[in-house]
């Protein structure tokens, strides 16, 4: 990743999306705006549409106009995407998300997963602090735009590994575990495969490999994927940074998701070399839509990271300081007994997001 100068403000692409994702990006941006004045940062927010409504409305799901202005953006935040009723003609479901990800190159899907204050583990598990960092343009998603095999009988997807994505993804996986050994963490970054029966995993275990040789301060271990969840269930505690596959990562996200709390809680990042997506981990959940029940945290923390990514791109201690200051209201918020219901609580989307500006 590049590092720049921080910018006199920085631009932001906003998607909000379809259904519930309109009303948590309402809530990541008043905490966005509500933590940026106090510490002189400045968001030039800059909003479109795309999704599902956009394609019902126009056939594209998202414009190339739009395409150009996340290019041109500092960040890009994203709400929710997509609904069951809208899809293209081969069946499948309108998803900008996989759009912008392929068009930016933005190989490394992480989501963390940490047991926040007053929620009730899934687990009895002594601590779950990991990250899974998951291949986001290929695998087993490769060939999504590939033609049908005019086989009525049969229908197929291939599965593609390169080196140079996988290298990518790597680099952000051994880059998360020493910053999270820096901050006391162990320093351990874990590779989900199934190179005992897939040539391309095997292939994927190679360049890991490599790659961990120029990272030797970093613990690694490599696991069979179906091994690796039942030890996530079994003992969460024992991993620091998962990395795996573009479908296994799909599936393995969500169960840490589901360890924590659930996806209303999780948030995520998809980073490039120089781009980066962020979004909260749930759907566009068009049952709930507009009746105030959405749960923001997954997207406020989500606006958390991209602070992060900022603050370390740009070598800006403001972005740093905001990010901090977002997840302690946060846990602050939390700790005190406000929570949406489907955490057990009774707070709706902006009730509770206007307890968290007041913690800021």
């Amino acid at each position: 990743m590049a590092m720049t100068p921080a910018p006199a403000s920085y631009e932001v692409v906003v998607l909000p999306g379809d259904g519930i994702g309109v009303e948590v990006m309402d809530a990541g941006v008043a905490v966005l705006r509500a933590v940026a004045e106090p510490l002189g940062l400045r968001f030039d927010l800059d909003f479109h549409r795309a999704g599902a409504n956009a394609y019902k409305e126009t056939g594209v799901a998202i414009a190339d106009s739009v395409m150009t202005a996340a290019g041109n953006a500092d960040a890009i935040l994203f709400g929710a995407m997509g609904l069951p009723d809208v899809r293209r003609d081969d069946g499948t479901e309108i998803a900008p998300q996989i759009d912008l990800r392929e068009r930016f190159g933005l190989v490394a899907g992480v989501r963390p997963a940490t047991l926040l204050p007053g929620i009730d583990p899934v687990l009895y598990a002594p601590k779950v602090d990991f990250v899974t960092v998951r291949e986001s343009t290929e695998g087993l998603f490769a060939g999504r735009n590939d033609p049908p095999s005019g086989d009525p009988d049969v229908e197929h997807d291939r599965m593609t590994i390169t080196r140079s994505a996988s290298e990518t993804l790597f680099d952000v996986s051994f880059s998360l575990a020493a910053a999270r050994r820096r901050a006391g963490g162990p320093g351990r970054v874990t590779l989900f495969d199934k190179a005992n029966v897939l040539k391309s995993q095997a292939f994927l275990r190679r360049i890991f490999d490599e790659v961990a040789e120029r990272h030797p301060g970093i613990e690694t271990e490599r696991v069979y994927v179906d091994a690796g969840v039942m030890m996530m269930v079994r003992e969460p505690e024992r991993f620091d940074v998962v990395v795996t596959e573009n479908m296994f990562g799909d599936i393995v996200s969500d169960l840490a998701a589901g360890i924590t709390g659930g996806l209303g809680l999780a948030p995520s990042a998809d980073i490039g070399r120089d781009h980066a997506v962020f979004q909260p981990c749930h759907g566009s959940a068009p049952d709930i839509a507009g009746r105030d029940l959405a749960n923001p945290v997954g997207m406020i923390l989500s606006v958390a990271m991209m602070l992060d990514w900022l603050g370390e791109r740009h070598s800006d201690g403001r972005c740093l300081d905001a990010a901090r200051r977002v997840r302690a209201a946060v846990d602050a918020t939390l700790a005190a007994g406000t929570r949406t219901r489907d955490v057990g609580g009774t707070a709706g989307t902006t009730s509770f997001t206007e307890a968290v500006v007041a913690a800021l």
